[in-house]
């Protein structure tokens, strides 16, 4: 498998590039072009407790992210943004600050309104809890 890395060549006034690595402090304004939807890569897993996503939304801060419900359906969006540091231009991109949407449909047994979200360096991790009827449950037998 072939892993990729997204980079962004930026130019200050006196020449020196500076890769994407480095630390951001201002934004790449918004490129003329449309941006790109894309599907994130998820995991998901599933417990007697309820389901766990793990969605790769690199680029993405809390502020930019948008995760609702609407009946019975699942909604996450977010948009990328590239950080460059001031008195910098873009040069070069290989990404064009994409915009992430995912949905999925949500069992009668999930909770959505338990549902809790957590992001961290660009890694979504959204739990979803079974509703407590729904959960399994040990059933005691008595003897007569």
């Amino acid at each position: 498998m072939t892993q990729t890395t997204d980079i962004a060549v930026a130019k200050n006034t006196q020449g020196s590039n500076v890769s994407n690595d480095a630390r951001r402090s201002s934004q790449v304004q918004a490129p003329s072009r449309p941006r790109s939807t894309v599907m994130p890569h998820m995991d998901i897993y599933e417990t007697a407790d309820g389901v766990t996503l793990i969605a790769d939304l690199p680029g993405v801060s809390a502020d930019r992210l948008q995760i609702r419900t609407e009946s019975d359906r699942l909604f996450i969006e977010g948009e990328a943004r590239i950080d460059v540091p001031e008195g910098f231009t873009i040069l070069h991109t290989e990404l064009r600050e994409p915009v992430y949407q995912r949905s999925f449909s949500l069992s009668r047994e999930m909770d959505a309104s338990r549902i809790s979200a957590q992001l961290k360096d660009g890694v979504l991790t959204l739990t979803i809890p079974r509703s407590e009827a729904a959960k399994p449950r040990k059933i005691e037998v008595r003897t007569a």
